[in-house]
């Protein structure tokens, strides 16, 4: 076995868990693979990943997919995959404009999805909205199947009371949610386990599990929703920082904007959350005259070339890039990954701007990384929270997941 990176202090069990960990990466990255493809891939002994096959099959996480047809020699290799139903998650992704939960397998297809675009309500009208929506989602799982429920992710902004007055959002609705521990109260009303974390960061983690992290190791991640979250992508694994608020970009520092629908900050400063979100853009459209009062009406605006949302676009730009520069000068990864909560449009746009933008301010003797769309559109911060169980108990570098609530966490009928 030629297994890296195990601890000294690792016994036997350990190493299991790690390798076969790993091997469920390499299977999930390749689609599909022949054992001496997961040999090689995983870094192990063939002896080594018999083994871990047959466990795996048995715990009914892989399955035979077909046999590779390709002219070789002798008999054709079985080819293997993730069982799509070996497994299943929870997401909800709370916003302070949103609330959606999730329902998906093991190889991070959605099956289920609900969504409530309205301000976010009061804790425990939220709690019942959420709670309802996963009893129904359970109910469309066999008994058998329900076992095999990973747990529950939450992902939500942290400080959901704070910066109100640059989101234009009203302080008595969000002051409480301070004090409120949503998934605690979520996983003893469901009896499952929950996992909790910054939603730029969980967004960030489904890239790495499902999306350009199967052939990225390093990137920044950045989703443009109500506010802008982040996160950033090192080796394969999501950097946390001391708090979990690494890659929050949202409270760079700025100067203020200059469009007139703008708020003015008190000081000489303001934050990137005022210019580059998408509450900027509903607010500088309101400002024009707009009704916006869903994200299908902004992007009625884009998909029209709304000359508001040009003008926010400005804005936003001329705030972003700096701001992302700085990020690259301090990180220094070859790629960025962007999305957002609505397109017509506006992703590739961004994206082109963003790519002018900041090749512009690149410093001498220094490039400027590719800009990678990301994979999930809309559905990153609802499926970024589904990942976080599916990541804690099936990744390999799961280790920075072990707070909010999940340290020690196993789930006995599924974790490795």
């Amino acid at each position: 076995m030629r297994s890296p990176h195990v601890g000294q202090g690792s016994n036997s069990a350990n190493v299991r868990r790690y390798n076969e960990r790993l091997l469920l990466q390499a299977l999930r990255r390749a689609g599909e693979a022949s054992k001496a493809d997961l040999a090689r891939l995983a870094n192990l002994t063939s002896t080594a990943v018999g083994s871990i096959i047959t466990a795996l099959s048995a715990n009914g996480l892989i399955e035979v997919s077909g046999r590779r047809l390709d002219g070789q020699r002798g008999q054709p290799a079985s080819l293997l995959r993730l069982a799509p139903r070996g497994a299943f998650a929870i997401g909800v992704r709370l916003d302070r404009t949103n609330i959606e939960t999730v329902l998906v397998d093991f190889a991070g297809r959605m099956l289920a999805r609900r969504s409530h675009d309205m301000l976010l309500p009061q804790p425990c009208v939220a709690q019942d909205i959420v709670q309802g929506d996963i009893r129904e989602m359970l109910g469309m799982l066999s008994i058998g199947e329900r076992s095999r429920v990973a747990g529950i992710g939450v992902a939500q902004p942290y400080n959901l009371g704070s910066w109100l007055r640059e989101l234009g959002l009203p302080t008595d609705v969000f002051g409480v949610w301070n004090d409120v521990d949503f998934a605690g109260e979520l996983g003893r009303a469901m009896a499952l386990p929950v996992f909790s974390e910054n939603d730029g960061n969980a967004a960030a983690i489904a890239e790495i599990f499902y999306g350009c992290g199967r052939q990225r190791a390093d990137f920044l991640y950045l989703f443009l929703g109500p506010a802008i979250g982040g996160g950033i992508a090192i080796g394969g694994d999501c950097v946390r920082g001391l708090t979990g608020n690494a890659g929050d970009f949202a409270v760079m520092p700025v100067p203020p904007g200059r469009l007139p629908s703008a708020y003015r900050p008190s000081g000489q400063w303001d934050i990137l959350l005022s210019r580059a979100s998408l509450i900027a853009l509903r607010r500088h459209l309101q400002y024009s005259g707009e009704t916006i009062d869903s994200r299908a009406d902004l992007e009625a605006c884009i998909a029209r070339d709304h000359p508001a949302v040009q003008e926010w676009l400005d804005d936003c730009i001329d705030a972003l890039a700096p701001a992302l520069r700085a990020a690259l000068c301090v990180l220094d990864v070859p790629a960025v990954v962007l999305d957002a909560d609505v397109d017509a449009g506006l992703i590739d746009t961004l994206m082109e701007r963003l790519r002018v933008a900041v090749a512009a301010t690149a410093p001498e003797a220094r490039g400027t990384p590719a800009l990678v769309r990301g994979t999930f559109g809309p559905d990153a911060g609802a499926l970024g929270a589904a990942t976080l169980p599916m990541f804690f108990n099936f990744s390999p570098r799961a280790g920075i997941l072990m707070g909010a609530g999940a340290q020690n966490q196993e789930v006995s009928h599924v974790a490795l």
